[in-house]
């Protein structure tokens, strides 16, 4: 189980919570009065810290809270009728987690920490009390089921239609932009997963996606150093995505 991997900081530790978090405006709504930001700080009554390679949570564990990620950078995993691994997704800080439990009230996915990672939680039963006090709260939280809804959506497409290569453009410009809405550079970032675990949340083969990135650099759009990825020519790897979007047009 979980529970006993993780690290858990006590109220004491915890007054910055939301209201001078440097990402609540990845997790919070907008506009909220000093008074509503003091209510959902009471919402955040723990933080856990969990080490690399250890699950935030297992499928089929009883859903209790959503978790939003601090620090650090997480996937999520069903285990296939084969025995195999299927990652479907990568979650990094405000960013949140256990949106997948809300429906049968218990996990339907595996959370594993990529890099030590630190998570706020939020308690389901009280967050749905908050719902009902602060309107901002529960029409932002529509936004986040919206957008991973959105998300999903994406996915099915990159795994219906898309070549290799349109896969492996649009996973470093989603990353790019996810680090640039962070704050940190859109041109270099260190991957947090490996090349088998974005192949497997692309549907693609190892070897396919180290051919694809090494074609990549060999083309002068991006350098690859082991985990270490620098855009050079982030309109490039647009223009391998315009292609599809193009053809498209042209044949409908």
């Amino acid at each position: 189980m979980a529970s006993h991997l993780t690290a858990v900081k006590p109220l004491a530790a915890l007054r910055e919570a939301c209201s001078q978090c440097n990402l609540r405006e990845l997790c919070l709504p907008v506009g909220l009065s000093a008074d509503e930001l003091g209510q959902i700080d009471e919402l955040v009554k723990l933080r856990r810290r969990i080490l690399r390679g250890q699950s935030l949570y297992r499928t089929g564990e009883p859903f209790t809270a959503l978790y939003a990620v601090k620090t650090g950078f997480f996937k999520t995993e069903i285990l296939l009728a084969d025995g195999r691994e299927q990652v479907t997704g990568f979650q990094m800080a405000g960013e949140l987690l256990g949106l997948d439990g809300i429906g049968m009230e218990k996990h339907a996915c595996n959370a594993i920490a990529l890099e030590d990672s630190e998570v706020c939680v939020l308690p389901f039963a009280d967050l749905e009390r908050y719902f009902h006090e602060i309107a901002a709260l529960q029409h932002h939280f529509h936004k986040v089921m919206s957008r991973e809804i959105v998300r999903d959506q994406g996915v099915m497409m990159l795994l219906g239609v898309m070549r290799a290569e349109e896969r492996l453009a649009a996973f470093l410009l989603n990353l790019s932009q996810r680090f640039t809405a962070r704050g940190y550079s859109p041109h270099e970032f260190n991957l947090r997963m490996t090349r088998n675990e974005i192949g497997s949340y692309l549907g693609l083969k190892l070897e396919t996606v180290s051919r694809v990135l090494s074609r990549f650099q060999e083309e002068g759009l991006i350098q690859v150093h082991q985990k270490h990825i620098r855009i050079i020519d982030p309109a490039g790897l647009k223009k391998v995505l315009s292609a599809r979007q193009d053809f498209t047009e042209r044949h409908g």
